[in-house]
């Protein structure tokens, strides 16, 4: 048997803003001690998989293959890179069309999403070793949860009687209203529908044709217009944009008659909004939990039940009196306070501050890119100061500014600068200062992270001010 583990790494998760934003969203999300990406390419490597495809926005390639560099035994993996999300039946069936060009219409692909969290590595290969097999017998493979509240969050399965045991799924309802919820768990009739699948690359092709040809029509056209080089398949804009954004579930699981769900012998969150983040984590004697950033301190008085997590540049004490049932989450540019009875409502704010065109929704407070991070320490009128890693070997593209000058100083490491046409190797405690509108470039020598304070001084000093001239990674 064949086992390829299908990643699906998208989703904005703007209930778990400030942390998850639209350049580093909840996949990237770090939970006990790694990100719920990593995670989910480990869950698929303990079942026995070597190979992985990943179905991520092309944005994310270089944070995904950071991922895939910290793996003790990184996965042979290959990146199928969106222009734009098209929901999950697009993904699946390039997944698809990709297991079988490389394995053939028998390989058995796993579908994990990246932003779930399972503790219990043993019992969810039991249940996906369980799934593989049903596959290998021509199922339509579904993980059903089973339900421990009236959730409305999730989406239904109705079998005959939820039971321990594999049995035929007879059908997928959305998410429902409460009243309908706890219908649903009183007749003890509904799983949950966790969004994980399995089934063969021939099976779910075949069952595409069947139930959705638009969308396998408009997959097999992305996919002959697709590129691939490295690993990474880069699919035409155009081309990818005719697929209909359709889910799994409507495309094919709520028509076929071959649908079998296994029931998950696994704890399981899909972490969709802060409380389950909590739940994440050993609470203290009062029921709250505690996330902190280097050197924070927690004072409690008085307070139950409460999740404090923070992100600060600097050591913090953070103090909370008198209050109970609360999220608190503290990022240097965003804070958050929220009952936990409101927690699905944090969405609310992600798009009233889309609507104003706010930065904080798009951008983390250290933001990613292919060289390293950057991260803003202090802005105001006429200035702004920034810290910049760069990894080693790794260097800024050449570039210059139309409305500001730059100065850098040099606190870690060694960097060679350019400014003009001239480079200067630049050390701890030297500075260079870079003029408005000269070309410049910033590029670490040393063996070791390099790390830079830079003052931005001008009229405007908005991050699409930067004109590239030359850039290794291809944004020029």
């Amino acid at each position: 048997m064949k086992l390829v583990s299908i990643i699906l790494s998208g989703g904005a998760g703007t209930r778990l803003w400030p942390v998850s934003r639209q350049a580093l969203p909840k996949p990237f999300m770090h939970l006990g001690g790694s990100s719920l990406l990593q995670q989910a390419i480990e869950r698929g490597q303990a079942c026995g998989t070597d190979d992985s495809v990943i179905v991520t926005n092309q944005d994310y390639l270089f944070l995904t293959r950071n991922v895939i560099k910290q793996l003790s035994d990184p996965p042979n993996a290959r990146y199928l890179l969106e222009p734009k999300g098209r929901n999950t039946a697009p993904a699946i069936a390039l997944a698809a069309l990709a297991c079988t060009q490389e394995h053939g219409p028998e390989a058995v692909m796993l579908v994990l999403p990246a932003d779930h969290l399972i503790p219990d590595t043993e019992a969810f290969v039991a249940s996906a070793l369980e799934a593989a097999r049903q596959a290998l017998q021509g199922q339509l493979v579904v993980f059903g949860i089973s339900p421990t509240a009236p959730e409305t969050g999730f989406g239904y399965i109705e079998v005959e009687k939820v039971s321990r045991h594999t049995q035929k799924a007879l059908r997928f309802v959305e998410k429902p209203d409460l009243a309908t919820a706890q219908g649903y768990l009183a007749t003890g009739r509904y799983y949950w529908n966790s969004g994980m699948f399995c089934f063969t690359a021939g099976t779910i092709l075949q069952a595409l044709k069947e139930h959705a040809p638009e969308v396998l029509e408009a997959a097999e056209h992305a996919w002959t217009t697709s590129s691939t080089e490295s690993g990474a398949t880069q699919f035409d804009a155009h081309a990818f944009g005719l697929q209909p954004d359709i889910s799994i579930d409507y495309a094919v699981m709520e028509r076929a008659s071959n649908v079998t769900l296994v029931p998950a012998k696994f704890g399981w969150s899909d972490v969709g909004t802060w409380p389950a983040v909590a739940q994440a984590y050993t609470a203290d004697t009062s029921g709250n939990t505690f996330v902190d950033g280097e050197g924070t301190q927690f004072i409690t008085v008085d307070t139950t039940g409460t999740h404090v997590q923070t992100d600060s540049h600097t050591a913090k004490v953070v103090a909370t009196v008198g209050v109970h049932d609360l999220v608190i989450v503290d990022t240097p540019d965003a804070l958050l306070i929220a009952h936990k009875s409101a927690a699905q409502k944090v969405k609310a704010v992600v798009d009233t501050l889309k609507e104003r065109k706010h930065e904080s929704t798009q951008l983390p407070a250290s933001v990613n890119r292919p060289w390293g991070t950057y991260a803003t320490l202090k802005e105001e009128s006429g200035y702004k100061v920034k810290r910049i890693t760069v990894n080693p070997g790794q260097s800024l593209s050449l570039q210059y500014h139309h409305q500001r000058a730059e100065h850098w100083v040099v606190v870690q490491g060694t960097a060679i600068v350019q400014v003009g046409d001239e480079e200067h190797t630049t050390l701890p405690g030297q500075y260079r200062y870079i003029p408005l509108k000269e070309k410049h470039r910033l590029t670490n020598t040393g063996e070791n992270e390099l790390v830079l304070i830079e003052v931005q001084c001008g009229g405007y000093l908005g991050e699409d001010d930067i004109v590239r001239l030359a850039d290794t990674y291809g944004r020029a």
